[in-house]
C-alpha cells in the first residue's frame, strides 16, 4: 500500500466518522463544527485528486461563510433540545435500511457499472498546467449558458426571498425625500414679533 493510499483512506475515515457525527450529535453546536471537520476532509480528497480549486472552493465558501453563518444562527436561536430528540429512535430503523440501501446503490454504481476498483489514478499533468485556468475556460466556454442560466436562476431566488420576507410595519418611521425637498420655510417656521421689555 502506498501512501497516498494511505493518506486517502484515512481521510475516508475521519470523513466518515464526522458524517456520522453530525446526524448523532446532541448538541447542534458540535453539529456544526463537526460538519466543519467533514467538508476539511472532503477538501483534502478532492486536493489528492488534483482538484485543487474544488478544494480552495469547499473550504473558502462553504467553511469560511456558510458554517460560520449557520454556527452563529443555531447559536443565537433558543433550540429546544429535547424537543429535537423526540422521535429519534421510532425513525432509526428506516433511516437505516435507507442508509443501507443508498451504500449499496453506490456500491453497485462504482463497482460493477464503471469498473472502480479498477480505475487508475489521474494522469501526471504536464508543467505549468492551472486546473484553476481549465475550469475558466470550459465555463466560460462550453458551459456558457448554463453558467448564466444558473446566475439568473439565484439572482430570482435572492430576490423572491427579499420579497417574501419584506414586511411593511405600521408604527416603523421613515423619511420621504420628495416631501423633504418641497417642504417651504413658510410651513415649518413662524416668526413671532414681541414688544421688547426694559428692565431696571
Amino acid at each position: 500500500m502506498s501512501f497516498q493510499e494511505i493518506v486517502f483512506y484515512f481521510f475516508s475515515a475521519v470523513l466518515v466518522l464526522a458524517a456520522l457525527g453530525v446526524i448523532t450529535a446532541r448538541n447542534p453546536v458540535h453539529a456544526a463544527l463537526l460538519l466543519v471537520l467533514a467538508f476539511f476532509t472532503s477538501a483534502a480528497i478532492w486536493m489528492q485528486l488534483q482538484a485543487e480549486f474544488l478544494a480552495i472552493t469547499l473550504v473558502l465558501v462553504y467553511v469560511g461563510a456558510v458554517m460560520v453563518l449557520f454556527l452563529f444562527v443555531v447559536m443565537m436561536l433558543d433550540i429546544n433540545l429535547a424537543r429535537l430528540r423526540e422521535g429519534f429512535w421510532s425513525y432509526l430503523p428506516l433511516g437505516g435500511v435507507i442508509a443501507l440501501l443508498l451504500v449499496a446503490e453506490m456500491w453497485v454504481t462504482l463497482e460493477y457499472l464503471s469498473g472502480f476498483a479498477r480505475t487508475p489514478g489521474p494522469p501526471p499533468l504536464p508543467p505549468g498546467y492551472s486546473n484553476t485556468k481549465e475550469l475558466g475556460r470550459l465555463i466560460y466556454t462550453d458551459y456558457v449558458y448554463p453558467f448564466e442560466i444558473a446566475a439568473v436562476i439565484l439572482l430570482v431566488a435572492i430576490v423572491s426571498a427579499i420579497a417574501l420576507t419584506l414586511r411593511r410595519r405600521k408604527r416603523s418611521k421613515y423619511v420621504d425625500p420628495a416631501r423633504q425637498v418641497s417642504v417651504r420655510r413658510e410651513d415649518r417656521v413662524r416668526l413671532v414679533q414681541m414688544p421688547a421689555e426694559r428692565q431696571d
